[in-house]
């Protein structure tokens, strides 16, 4: 199991820098790197590098981009022109994917839309909409992965939803990202996870949780922490079992935090913290054996 390391775990440190990001993850032993895109746009409005350098340095190096992360708020547009534009942001993170060596787009679904649409009603937009994107990443052999996020708000808000949207498409160029935190953070079936299949698990989010209740307006991003921090609650067993039987070949794990508090530390510190309780959690939940599927 190689291990990844997502921006959003030091995009608000203090002078962070996406090129600083991509030695720092060379130096700790980082196989993967998840480039937020907040970071990226940033970065280049100000002119730290061009999309071109940025793609130099991923072929003079070992580190592999694993995701651009993300397309947000790619369904329920209302209009033809919320739709072009979805589909014009989608072109322009293409091209950029192919300079940088890049085979997979994280798309994120829409929030608070003001229409009171149904699941059925979602998951059908959905479809759509990811059909259309399909036409335009198969050429280039690029890959859609679906976050759902574990928030009310979220129009795709449970795994559940977001693999009955990637069977229904049907592509092997569509699956899902599995976030530890956003599956719990809705209360996701684990039933769920246990029937389907591993091959549509695309990318999986490391992290932990303080012990929330699901649902609650307060139970945000910011109750992230390292994974097997004594504060959280999450079954880090239960989720390498379960991805290890049900057949998950992404073969990294990538760790994704959001929280103030590691914002105070260094790039460095941050970054390196993060190598070495990722590292930890994949020797000890992911390297070991797994007894055979006993699912209820």
């Amino acid at each position: 199991m190689k291990i990844g390391f997502n921006e959003g775990c030091n995009r608000f440190c203090e002078d962070h820098s996406v090129l600083k990001d991509l030695k720092l993850c060379e130096k700790y032993g980082f196989d993967y790197i998840d480039i937020q895109s907040e970071c990226l746009d940033r970065d280049l409005k100000a002119g730290k590098f061009t999309i071109e350098q940025l793609g130099d340095w991923f072929k003079s190096h070992n580190l592999t981009m694993l995701s651009y992360n993300a397309l947000k708020f790619f369904n329920m547009k209302q209009t033809q022109a919320e739709k072009d534009a979805v589909m014009a942001e989608l072109d322009e993170i293409i091209n950029r994917c192919l300079i940088l060596d890049c085979k997979m787009i994280v798309v994120v679904p829409s929030e608070n839309i003001t229409v009171h649409a149904t699941r059925a009603e979602i998951r059908t937009d959905a479809v759509a909409v990811l059909k259309e994107m399909v036409k335009k990443v198969e050429p280039h052999g690029i890959k859609l992965s679906i976050e759902f996020c574990g928030s009310p708000g979220m129009t795709i808000n449970r795994f559940e939803d977001a693999y009955a949207i990637v069977q229904e498409v049907d592509s092997p160029l569509v699956g899902v990202t599995l976030d530890q935190y956003h599956f719990h953070a809705m209360a996701s079936e684990w039933a769920a996870l246990e029937k389907a299949d591993g091959k549509k698990i695309f990318v999986w989010h490391l992290n932990d949780t303080e012990d929330m209740p699901c649902g609650a307006a307060y139970n945000t991003d910011e109750k992230r922490l390292w994974p097997d921090d004594p504060r959280g609650c999450l079954d880090h067993k239960r989720y390498a079992d379960t991805l290890k039987r049900i057949g998950f070949e992404g073969n990294c794990c990538t760790v994704e935090v959001f929280r103030p508090d590691y914002y105070e530390l260094t790039q460095e510190e941050n970054v390196r913290t993060a190598a070495e309780v990722t590292r930890s959690h994949v020797e000890k939940y992911w390297n070991q054996s797994v007894a055979s599927p006993s699912f209820s």
